[in-house]
């Protein structure tokens, strides 16, 4: 969620009754403490922070989050083998998102307390297996009894409720609160994912590291890139430094890298987190007493 889930996004998810979390992925330490500190102006409600931890700012967004007594971090993009103690010696929760049943195993064993199972539906970097939710969610939960949580293609009541079946205890949503007002995102960018259809969004760059983005000129030219089989350099030079946030922050539409979810092309509207939750709760139950209704008429015939 760089570039999107800043302090308006992530309290408006807590306020809504959700957990909002605060991407820091995009951040220097002292961006953060600024989101943090207005977060908790917004909202008396617990929210958390996700830490990608390949960011060179590993080090220093771990030191932020301990000093303002942040209790629930997501990390994310690496082994939380060597930061899982030391959040834990500060008394906050820590949740790891895996791409795998091998993955989730290694990260109980590094003593999380949670487990986020993100299918490579997701938007944004992604698992090299491109193992989807549907399948990757009874595998992580054959080897971990920690508490799962689903991530990836999920926008809906009914998916929420299709992958808590499938073992998750809850889910994690980006794309669709990427696409809110809230959202920090660019107005050209959501309006963009809003005209987006089935099968425009696709993983690139597979063989540096696997990202799912929009179709467009960026898109386009790294596709001919690995087609002709550049190096891993010429794929690097080419990448840039900034595309993410040239795109999505600043709504370069042509030679941005957009990240979003497979969700995209069900995504037809703009709209306030309170809206979208409250969509998503209802479709939820809704679809719980319709399983119930023919659960029961099954079993009367």
């Amino acid at each position: 969620m760089v570039w999107c889930a800043g302090w308006r996004l992530a309290s408006a998810v807590s306020n809504c009754g959700g957990l909002g979390l605060i991407g820091a992925g995009s951040m220097h330490s002292e961006i953060l403490e600024e989101h943090i500190d207005k977060a908790r102006i917004a909202t008396n409600c617990p929210f958390g922070v996700n830490i990608p931890l390949l960011s060179p700012e590993t080090d220093r967004l771990i030191d932020m989050v301990i000093k303002k007594k942040i209790k629930i971090v997501f990390t994310s993009a690496g082994s939380p083998k060597k930061w899982t103690s030391l959040l834990h010696d500060h008394g906050i929760i820590v949740t790891h998102v895996v791409s795998s049943s091998s993955f989730a195993a290694k990260s109980e064993e590094a003593g999380v307390d949670a487990i986020v199972a993100e299918g490579f539906e997701a938007g944004g970097h992604n698992g090299r297996d491109e193992t989807t939710t549907i399948t990757l969610l009874p595998s992580v939960r054959k080897v971990t009894s920690l508490p799962l949580i689903s991530a990836g293609g999920i926008a809906s009541g009914r998916t929420m409720l299709a992958t808590m079946i499938l073992g998750a205890e809850g889910v994690q949503i980006g794309s669709r609160f990427a696409i809110s007002e809230e959202s920090s995102a660019h107005e050209k960018f959501k309006n963009y994912v809003v005209g987006s259809g089935e099968g425009d969004t696709l993983l690139s760059i597979k063989s540096l590291s696997p990202v799912r983005i929009l179709r467009n000129e960026f898109f386009y030219l790294m596709e001919n890139a690995e087609r002709h089989c550049a190096s891993h350099e010429e794929l690097k030079t080419l990448l840039g430094r900034g595309r993410a946030k040239k795109g999505i922050f600043e709504g370069e539409l042509k030679e941005g890298e957009l990240e979003i979810g497979q969700v995209a092309s069900l995504i037809d509207k703009v709209l306030p987190v309170a809206e979208i939750m409250k969509n998503i709760l209802n479709e939820y139950q809704l679809a719980v007493k319709e399983l119930q209704y023919k659960s029961l008429y099954q079993f009367d015939k």
